[in-house]
């Protein structure tokens, strides 16, 4: 009996395409694996043409892997303790499931350098999409090679979001950081404070930065008076505003009516080591925060703050990334100021 293996014609390969379209293996990977935007019209055609003569059918794996479009999304966030990435992540991923595409998350831990030796470890995995989120930092050297890395990546195909400042050439969700705290100042003089703190992060982090910015010019804006804000700087974690309110303790608080935590986990930080030194939050001393995170109703008094849809934030991003424009586009959140318990009424206006 003659052995079927060595009758039966092998199937046609990507090689064989190309020969028979009169291409470079490479013109031809291009022209049907979806990035077609860099082969010409005419190559294209003759491509597709031999691929249906031969009855080509490509390998789906690999076709991904050429195009950068496997059914996952790659979302690199700062902090994985950090509520407002999980909120981020819950808009990402109920996104990414419409799609029919699967989220996996990397931690940068507010690192840039660790950021980038992420980027660079995904760009061999070729997610379809990969989504940044979280502040970026000012005076690194890893900006150029990270944009390089990045465009490296969409080249073969895959999307690339941020979600932060508006720094980078990619589209980008933002968030009014500055308008925000603005606001907030505002609406804390119409409650009647007049001297604070400000706990933030360092120079280098610009979502802090932004914050800080936004909520002075409101001070100046409400005509509110009273000494310049103390600022103490620290770490934009919940550890790092708790030792940013033992540092104010120990200077003493005395002159000092409300502290504006840059994040919500910096206030509750806060709050917690008020409590720990018998200072009684939102009676001896108000606090405030920003990002209005889920358990900033939860804690005792519950936390004045600005608002931010963060899973809006992250549903946008992933409609940026599914939409056709490849163009650098840039979507806004608005915020908005939520008064709570935390800062009472301290002399009423007017």
């Amino acid at each position: 009996m003659e052995d079927a293996s060595k009758t039966a014609p092998s199937p046609p390969t990507l090689h064989d395409v190309a020969r028979e379209a009169g291409v470079s293996v490479a013109t031809a990977s291009r022209a049907l694996n979806g990035s077609a935007r860099n082969v010409r019209s005419e190559n294209v055609r003759r491509v597709r043409a031999a691929a249906a003569k031969l009855n080509y059918e490509p390998h789906l794996s690999a076709q991904a892997i050429a195009k950068g479009s496997t059914r996952t999304v790659a979302l690199v966030v700062g902090d994985v303790a950090d509520p407002y990435f999980s909120a981020i992540a819950a808009g990402v991923s109920g996104a990414a499931e419409e799609a029919g595409l699967i989220v996996t998350m990397a931690v940068a831990d507010r690192s840039p350098d660790r950021e980038l030796e992420i980027v660079r470890t995904l760009r061999g995995q070729r997610p379809r999409v990969l989504i940044i989120a979280g502040s970026r930092v000012d005076g690194t050297d890893t900006r150029a090679p990270l944009i390089e890395e990045l465009e490296e990546y969409r080249t073969t195909g895959g999307r690339v979001i941020m979600i932060s400042q508006r720094d980078l050439p990619f589209a980008t969700v933002t968030v009014d950081n500055h308008g925000g705290a603005r606001r907030l100042a505002h609406a804390l003089a119409r409650l009647g404070y007049r001297r604070y703190a400000i706990f933030r992060a360092p120079e280098r982090v610009r979502t802090s930065t932004d914050r800080c910015a936004g909520f002075l010019a409101g001070l100046r804006e409400s005509g509110a008076g009273g000494a310049p804000p103390v600022v103490v700087e620290a770490e934009f974690t919940r550890s790092g505003g708790h030792e940013a309110a033992r540092r104010l303790l120990e200077r003493g608080y005395e002159d000092v009516e409300a502290v504006f935590a840059v994040n919500d986990v910096m206030a509750i930080g806060a709050m917690t080591a008020l409590r720990e030194s018998g200072v009684v939050p939102g009676r001896d001393l108000a606090v405030a925060g920003f990002d209005d995170i889920g358990s900033a109703v939860d804690v005792v008094p519950p936390l004045t703050s600005v608002a931010v849809p963060l899973k809006e934030a992250g549903l946008r991003a992933m409609r940026l990334a599914l939409s056709p424009d490849d163009r650098a586009a840039e979507e806004r959140i608005a915020t908005h100021v939520v008064v709570r318990e935390s800062t009472p009424v301290l002399r009423p206006s007017g």
